[in-house]
């Protein structure tokens, strides 16, 4: 007996970066757009700031650095609230306190994988950070969300106590720059087509019925 693999979908992306949530809803319509392409998406990780603070860094000072003041910083967003509008997002910048560091946030990412359970966990992230003001740099946060995600909530709590997989994550980081990823969200298709940003859902649904046509049997098909 033989069933086809799901096409991957490899997301390069970073839990502070609007687009990156504004990306995934995008995706997910796509995704619904193909009802006949089996899908299978993975997460990894990508940091727009990794000069960050562990603890992070307050959000006024951090948007008077990056943008010269709130009020320049509100202005570029309004582009990012818009899209937000269309994809069902009510993001709400004003609310955040911390720029965190999301090293640890890219570290719940990866655990929560062997649980299947990365799409909830990416999902409760953007919307803790962007439409709650949530602090993405406490290990306190992190683990609530595990919980409310369905991951044993006291193991992840334990493994925040150590540097389990901090390594791992850097060398990935460091990877995504030496393919040439410069910005994010960046989508890999069946590690053959890539494309750069939060493109609309018909240009994604697109790259996946191609890669879907263009897949050899070899590919496809997993011995069951």
């Amino acid at each position: 007996m033989s069933e086809l693999k799901p096409l991957v979908v490899d997301v390069i992306s970073d839990v502070m970066c609007p687009w990156c949530y504004i990306g995934k809803k995008r995706l997910e319509k796509a995704i619904k757009s193909v009802p006949g392409i089996a899908v299978d998406v993975r997460w990894h990780p990508y940091q727009l700031d990794p000069t960050l603070p562990p603890e992070g860094k307050d959000r006024a000072s951090y948007l008077n650095e990056k943008f010269g003041g709130a009020e320049r910083a509100e202005a570029a967003y309004e582009r990012v609230r818009q899209a937000g509008r269309e994809e069902g997002i009510p993001f709400a910048f004003e609310k955040i306190e911390v720029s965190p560091n999301t090293l640890d946030a890219h570290r719940l990412i990866l655990w929560s994988r062997s649980d299947d359970l990365q799409d909830e966990v990416v999902e409760l992230l953007f919307k803790a950070y962007f439409v709650e003001g949530r602090n993405l740099a406490k290990p306190e946060t992190l683990v609530e969300i595990s919980a409310k995600a369905g991951m044993q909530s006291d193991l992840v709590e334990q493994l925040f106590e150590t540097d389990s997989d901090l390594a791992k994550l850097k060398r990935q980081i460091e990877q995504a720059s030496e393919m040439g990823v410069t910005g994010v969200p960046f989508f890999i298709i069946d590690g053959r087509f890539a494309l750069a940003g939060a493109e609309d859902p018909a240009t994604i649904a697109a790259a996946l019925q191609h890669a879907e046509a263009t897949r050899t049997e070899e590919d496809a098909v997993a011995d069951a």
